[in-house]
């Protein structure tokens, strides 16, 4: 068996008889200033750590994940408490709890790792419904993070189980039908696969004795990309030796390719309402939002490289077409492949917000609410994922599930493929970045080693976010799911804490990689993070005060003080 480390050398190879690899070479280039537009992509630090020189060739090492007595009472303890395990998802499932109000989710997985003999703090970084969980064994040892997530998105309720569009909660509205939320991003499953997998390494640690700090964050707002960002800027995930997550999806791969940096802005246009009938002199602010949704378009042609998404909605528009809105808010998640790169294509919507504002004759302020990195590869930690996704094996569903997952794509217009039934290979990632998803943990990455994988939830050729997901993610695809997760996170743990050789190997790559390269937080000076306030029971269960010291409340108020709109002088009467 080669070692780990022997991976990795072409992340060393000299090119161009430098004696220095692509990326560092790229590295030092953006260190130095260079900036010119042949070399923008090639210059950016941040995009150079992220980059890869791996050949299309590659082909993943083997004998990486070694069978030892401490991961298979891990393996174990996961199968002898599917039931468990199982349970909690259904629970998070039930109670579908958006962004930041997370109540009834977060104190569900909260109280399945205190049974696990963790120890359990609420309000990390100033959020209610985020909490840390810790569990330590013997002096000494690494620490190990597990990142888990409880959030439903909005409108995508769905009957758990049912193969066509059936939403649990309908929402009765003459003028405004709609769902309610549901976990249409499976974030019940990841939630609780993670503290599952957290609970097993703990117990084997503890029955083998092996020294670890095991640390769960439950982590509020993934949807919104507001918790763990934040957090990191708090300091919440220092100390820690390497980082595990993972992330419902339509394939069971792991890999060390990046994703999107992202801000997310909403602009709030302010202007003067009035009587429909007798619109002259009033100030439409939605007319303004619409004007900014349709100038940001022409964005797309000059501005908008394969690497960047611009996504919008009008989340303030009014309520009857005959008050003129007042008020009117737009949002924009900006995204590209470095936080300097997010940077430029914001200032261009920002600009379009100004000229819009101007021609409807409103104000407008905006707010960044989110704001994260790119995020930073591993590969020889995907690598130790991989050969230990490979050895457990893929997710068994049984037929009900892929029966299931047939209807479901029966539904949606797609072929009846099922579900991945299949550990996809280990490649490496494409050498052109073309853009994709953004992630909270990405920040996290920059301050501590980092592996990503994915198990099959949701059919192949669905998509998250979708109410086909929220069908599966406690139904017969889900349940196979959540336990495959959890040992491909808990096998790979425990492979850190038995073979000292990968975690350092998982380290030295990460140096190497940020290099050059200083992590710092791509929310704004003085940001301070949207919240609810708790229900009273809710604060009394996990023994916190309200407001938290890190946020104004109440906040301030968002009141139009604008003028009606001159016409000009009286014209004089005709005789």
């Amino acid at each position: 068996m080669c070692d780990l480390h022997d991976q990795h050398d072409h992340e060393a190879t000299p090119v161009n008889g430098s004696g220095l690899s692509r990326r560092r070479i790229m590295q030092l280039l953006g260190a130095a200033g260079v900036t010119t537009a042949a070399l923008a992509a090639d210059t950016d630090p941040v995009m150079a750590a992220s980059a890869d020189d791996t050949p299309a060739a590659y082909t993943a090492p083997t004998g990486l994940a070694e069978d030892s007595p401490a991961k298979r009472s891990a393996l174990a303890w996961i199968e002898g408490h599917a039931t468990r395990i199982t349970g909690l998802n259904a629970a998070i499932w039930e109670h579908a709890e958006l962004s930041l109000r997370e109540w009834n989710s977060s104190l569900a997985q909260a109280d399945f790792l205190k049974k696990a003999g963790f120890t359990v703090e609420f309000g990390t970084a100033g959020f209610p419904t985020a909490f840390t969980a810790t569990f330590t064994q013997g002096k000494g040892g690494p620490a190990l993070g597990f990142s888990g997530e409880y959030d439903a998105l909005p409108g995508l309720s769905q009957r758990q189980g049912v193969g066509h569009h059936d939403p649990r909660e309908y929402v009765h509205d003459p003028f405004a039908p709609g769902y309610g939320p549901g976990h249409g991003c499976g974030h019940c499953a990841l939630g609780t696969a993670a503290a599952s997998a957290a609970a097993a390494v703990a117990a084997a640690a503890k029955k083998h004795r092996l020294p670890v700090t095991v640390k769960f964050f439950g982590s509020t707002a993934e949807e919104t990309l507001i918790g763990k960002t934040y957090a990191v800027s708090r300091g919440v995930y220092d100390g820690l030796d390497a980082f595990l997550d993972w992330h419902p999806s339509t394939a069971n791969a792991t890999g060390w390719g990046s994703t999107t940096a992202m801000t997310a802005v909403t602009f709030t246009f302010l202007g003067v309402a009035g009587h429909g009938g007798t619109p002259l002199g009033n100030k439409s602010a939605l007319d303004a939002a619409v004007m900014m949704a349709t100038m940001s378009e022409f964005l797309r042609e000059e501005n908008l490289a394969p690497s960047g998404r611009l996504h919008w909605v009008i989340n303030n528009g009014g309520d009857i077409p005959n008050v003129t809105p007042e008020i009117a808010e737009i949002s924009y998640y900006v995204r590209e492949g470095s936080p300097a790169r997010v940077q430029v294509l914001l200032d261009k919507v920002i600009a379009v917000s100004e000229a819009a504002a101007k021609a409807a004759q409103t104000s407008v302020r905006h707010r960044i609410t989110a704001a994260c990195w790119n995020q930073l590869p591993s590969k020889s930690f995907a690598e130790l994922m991989y050969d230990n996704m490979r050895q457990i094996g893929p997710p068994e569903f049984t037929a009900e599930a892929q029966t299931l997952a047939k209807e479901l794509q029966a539904s949606l217009g797609l072929p009846q493929k099922g579900l991945h039934a299949e550990v996809a290979a280990l490649t490496a990632p494409n050498p052109v970045f073309m853009g994709g998803g953004s992630t909270d943990v990405a920040d996290i990455s920059w301050r501590v080693p980092t592996v990503s994988m994915g198990a099959a939830l949701a059919p192949i050729g669905t998509k998250m976010h979708t109410w086909s997901t929220a069908s599966c993610a406690a139904a017969a695809p889900g349940r196979a799911a959540v336990l495959a997760a959890a040992k491909y996170l808990a096998a790979t743990a425990v492979d850190l804490l038995t073979q000292p050789e990968r975690l350092k190997a998982v380290k030295d790559e990460f140096a190497e990689r940020t290099k050059g390269v200083e992590w710092r937080t791509a929310l704004p000076e003085g940001y301070e993070p949207p919240m609810y306030e708790p229900p009273r029971w809710f604060l009394e269960r996990t023994g916190q005060s309200w407001p938290p010291e890190n946020i104004t409340w109440p906040p301030r108020r968002v009141v139009s003080r604008e003028k009606f709109s001159s016409l000009g002088p009286e014209l004089a009467p005709q005789t």
